[in-house]
């Protein structure tokens, strides 16, 4: 493999652990700027936000400079972003900085995609391509862990700036080692929007918002969770995110391996089992054990659902799927954010700190059920489809059908 697919990955390692790693740092962020826990909780809101705008916007613009000079561009976004956050003497000014850091995300997993594919054979694309979002899967793993051990050891900002230090580190990669790309051809945008209008793209699309959403909702305050309902001791947060990442690498591959199978049944499974599992994760989150274990469980039913998801969108937009795969990316971070809002609304209200897991299993129901609906819509469109093509057959004029004899 290329040495470039390193730059790429180590991108895309620190784009995935500062994404996740705020979660496991929310007690120590709130107890320095002296807000309330669901107030910390917009930290993942307004990045997610930022990733909802900034990745068709990002992709568009990206269409007009040479796709390396503008993964260079997105890697000094994330880096400004982080040592904003970490030097950010009120709380505001670390939410304008998770914002400028979260810009980069999706365009860089989306021009990042189009590079690693170019740089090998066309035999070997879908390994390239893998190979960059590996990094994102072990960030998950390493990263996030290891960031929440550095935040809760020596402080939350040494943890923003050793993300930063790792965004330089891609920079540098990325300047060296991607070779030069050609400007891509402009976006046809009357194209792009066009797929917007199949309603199985816009019933995938709310699917991921509430699917991987309902996830969120409760991982989001994993660290009081555990700490305040399970008894977890604070570093004992660290290794719940490791068994969380390892969830998620397993359903991902699990979903990986199985949506090109049967995509709908597996969404109907992972999605049905993940709504039970958050359900029940109010009732696990009060003994150590139970609770471990449904937080591998809930990692490993959200994860499972990227891979038939992002599929569904690219299969119900075919032919113009670069904007569509975009705001996919984006619609995941939608949920992240309207999912960490609705967590922190309820503990607000003084319903506790297991009250996110109601919410993320109403969510993930509600996929299921866009799911079904989805699945209805398209039996009966092959099923009136067959209907026109035997009419379209039975109606054939007699001395036509004779000649074809």
């Amino acid at each position: 493999m290329p040495l470039a697919l390193l730059a790429l990955a180590i991108g895309a390692f620190g784009i995935g652990t500062t994404e996740f790693v705020i979660m496991g740092l929310l007690p120590e962020v709130a107890d320095d700027f002296q807000v309330s826990i669901p107030t910390a909780g917009l930290l993942v809101t307004g990045y997610a936000l930022g990733v909802v705008l900034g990745a068709p916007l990002m992709t568009v613009l990206g269409t007009k400079v040479p796709r390396k000079r503008m993964l260079m561009v997105l890697m000094g976004f994330f880096i400004v972003g982080n040592v904003l956050s970490a030097l950010a003497p009120v709380f505001g000014l670390m939410l304008a900085g998770r914002v400028v850091a979260s810009l980069a995300q999706g365009a860089f997993f989306g021009i990042g995609s189009v590079i690693a594919a170019d740089l090998v054979a066309p035999g070997k694309k879908a390994g390239a391509i893998a190979m960059m979002f590996t990094g994102l899967t072990v960030a998950n793993v390493v990263g996030v862990p290891l960031g929440t051990l550095i935040g809760q050891s020596i402080g939350w900002r040494a943890t923003f700036l050793a993300v930063a230090g790792l965004g330089v580190l891609g920079l540098a990669g990325i300047a060296l080692l991607v070779p030069e790309q050609p400007r891509p051809e402009g976006v046809r945008l009357r194209h792009e929007v066009a797929a917007f209008r199949n309603v199985q793209v816009l019933l995938a699309m709310a699917m991921t918002v509430l699917g991987f959403g309902g996830v969120f909702a409760s991982i989001t305050y994993i660290a009081p969770m555990m700490t305040e309902v399970a008894g977890f001791a604070d570093a004992s947060v660290t290794w719940l995110l490791v068994l969380f990442g390892l969830g998620m690498v397993g359903g991902n591959l699990i979903g990986g391996k199985y949506a090109d199978r049967a995509l709908m049944p597996l969404l109907y499974v992972s999605l049905g089992a993940l709504a039970l599992m958050l359900a029940l994760f109010t009732f696990t989150a009060h003994h150590k054990l139970a609770a471990a274990v449904t937080i591998v469980l809930v990692g490993g039913l959200g994860s499972a659902t990227v891979p038939p998801l992002q599929k569904r969108v690219l299969d119900q937009a075919s032919g113009a799927p670069t904007l569509a795969s975009a705001v996919n990316i984006g619609a995941f971070n939608l949920g992240n954010a309207l999912a960490a809002w609705l967590g922190g609304v309820v503990i607000a209200a003084g319903l506790g700190f297991t009250a996110p897991n109601w919410v993320g299993a109403l969510l993930a129901g509600s996929a299921l059920a866009l799911a079904v609906l989805s699945g209805a819509l398209e039996r009966r469109g092959v099923r009136r489809g067959s209907r026109v093509v035997a009419g379209s057959a039975m109606s054939v004029p007699a001395p036509v059908a004779a000649a074809r004899q």
